[in-house]
């Protein structure tokens, strides 16, 4: 077996959105699309393996976020079987809602973003529940349940490694940095912490973050990634404890990951590349959310996703 990163290069941006092309003894499969509008870059990329989307054998997504299954219905039309969790799955089938609500952010940017969003044909569909496994391509791929950053949210297994979606964090190549991305509405603190403990319990060896591409250093990432949710939960919720207003705990909070940043030796461009992979603002408007949710501070006004629009770095996560 071997995997394939396959740099989407979203708005032109290397490194911010990735798919997986795994070659198994009988097939490949494809694990993450990459928004429409980086449908060109993915054909590309298979393009420079020899291979066409038609070629693959099966399609999986962690969840239904358009830049990680924004192009499944694309590569559904032509012939492909997408696997994803069981709660998803309507909202691909019918993505109108998940539309929507990506339209109320971006506004006139959603087609220059994120491109043609199409349905995935019902009999393309494959719902995989917790645990269950799919025998496809000579290998075998299993669904692990990781609720957290979207409460449809799988990492599939194969063996010793996994595809870990948005909720093993953010880390970009060559960098020491594990970052948080805790957008609106799903952000769920408890379940993403016993998501971690499930990858940490699971033996890995790899996991291939869509943000960006592997890492061998499996307990390190893990341990990283659960210090970066307590901090990021911490230093918000503590902002609104005090009563300080959505832009002096975003300010706040970029201060803070400035600080990381430094010390895990990122100098300004790759500080760059993780607002664009990951941008800290949509992360504060989670966990805002999330906290208000819990009594957490005074409900003062729209916050469930106050992230401006013109900032083409910004991701559908709705």
């Amino acid at each position: 077996m071997r995997v394939h990163t396959l740099d989407l290069r979203f708005q032109g941006i290397p490194n911010a959105i990735a798919a997986f092309l795994v070659e198994g003894p009988s097939g490949r499969l494809l694990f993450e699309t990459g928004p429409a509008s980086t449908l060109p870059a993915l054909e590309a990329a298979l393009a420079a393996h020899g291979l066409t989307p038609e070629a693959l054998s099966a399609v999986f997504v962690s969840h239904i976020h358009l830049d990680h299954a924004g192009a499944a219905g694309h590569l559904a039309e032509r012939g492909l079987p997408v696997h994803v969790h069981p709660v998803g799955a309507p909202h691909l089938a019918d993505p109108a809602r998940l539309l929507r609500s990506a339209s109320r952010i971006y506004g006139d940017a959603m087609d220059r973003l994120w491109g043609q969003t199409r349905p995935v044909p019902v009999e393309r569909l494959r719902a995989v529940a917790d645990g269950e496994s799919v025998e496809v391509a000579g290998l075998t791929v299993i669904a692990i349940d990781t609720p957290g950053h979207a409460g449809h949210h799988h990492c599939w297994r194969i063996a010793d490694l996994a595809f870990t979606g948005d909720v093993g964090g953010v880390r970009l190549p060559g960098s020491n940095l594990v970052a948080l991305p805790a957008p609106p509405p799903e952000v769920d603190l408890e379940a993403w912490e016993r998501s971690i403990d499930r990858l940490a319990a699971a033996g890995l060896r790899r996991v291939y973050p869509t943000h960006f591409g592997e890492s061998d250093a499996v307990d390190w990432h893990l341990s990283a990634l659960r210090d970066a949710l307590h901090g990021a939960a911490d230093l918000v919720r503590e902002g609104l404890e005090s009563g300080l207003p959505r832009e002096a705990i975003l300010a706040r909070y970029r201060a803070w990951n400035q600080a990381r940043a430094t010390a895990a030796g990122l100098g300004p461009d790759a500080i760059a590349a993780y607002e664009a992979a990951n941008p800290l603002a949509m992360s504060v408007d989670g966990l805002l959310r999330y906290w208000r949710q819990q009594g957490v501070g005074a409900v003062d006004g729209p916050h469930a996703s106050e992230t401006r629009l013109g900032d083409p770095q910004r991701r559908a996560h709705s």
